[in-house]
């Protein structure tokens, strides 16, 4: 067996970073109230963490990038017919791809909804001041009634996932996204995860914050 570095430091932190921010939207979503300033306040921070993803996708490390999850409709049907590559063990494997894409995506369509909508009680997205109110009120219903669970739906398939993986394939997907690290039977190239990487990222960051923050400043100066 080999032991790779998969996932960076960058990428483990996002995805575990991206979790807890959406269990919070959900639960804060929910209980409504004084908690809806922490729903703001997570909704921008996802944001954040969706700007500094899509950046990381193509200078991160090498089973980071969507060039290495890209797969063709081809390579999807042989690994559901169990002709899996060696790349598909390490990192994202063509069905875990589109789970990744799809949950990103979904999470972006939320976040800009939330960013226009208005609950007409005390909270309103940045953006609502921007857009016509038909528009505010399609992006509202759509955060409140239907996003949210589609969010949820998507979560509750991700953790299916893992237990399916773990149980049924014998492969635990939790473990490299805490170590960075996967025992394989081929070697793959490794992800790089240097300190220079690790820098690069935290300026990637700092720089989506500052642009989220920007952006609901202008919002709000209106």
């Amino acid at each position: 067996m080999h032991t790779i570095r998969v996932w960076d430091l960058p990428t483990r932190l996002f995805h575990w970073l991206l979790a807890a921010c959406v269990i919070g939207l959900v639960i804060t979503g929910s209980v409504g109230g004084n908690w809806m300033n922490w729903h703001l306040r997570l909704g921008y921070a996802v944001l954040t963490l969706l700007l500094f993803r899509l950046v990381w996708g193509f200078v991160g490390g090498h089973w980071s990038r969507f060039a290495s999850f890209l797969y063709s409709p081809s390579s999807l049907v042989a690994y559901l017919r169990g002709q899996s590559r060696p790349e598909h063990e390490a990192g994202h494997s063509p069905l875990g791809a589109l789970s990744v894409f799809g949950l990103l995506l979904i999470l972006a369509i939320q976040v800009a909804s939330g960013l226009m909508s208005d609950d007409e009680i005390a909270v309103s997205g940045p953006l609502t001041r921007f857009v016509s109110g038909d528009t505010v009120s399609l992006a509202t219903g759509y955060h409140t009634e239907v996003g949210k669970f589609i969010v949820i739906a998507l979560v509750v398939l991700h953790v299916l996932a893992i237990l399916f993986y773990k149980l049924v394939r014998k492969q635990s997907l939790v473990r490299p996204m805490v170590v960075g690290d996967k025992q394989l039977a081929t070697p793959v190239r490794p992800a790089r995860d240097t300190t220079g990487t690790r820098l690069l990222a935290l300026v990637v960051l700092l720089l989506c914050g500052a642009a989220v923050n920007w952006l609901v400043s202008f919002g709000n100066a209106f």
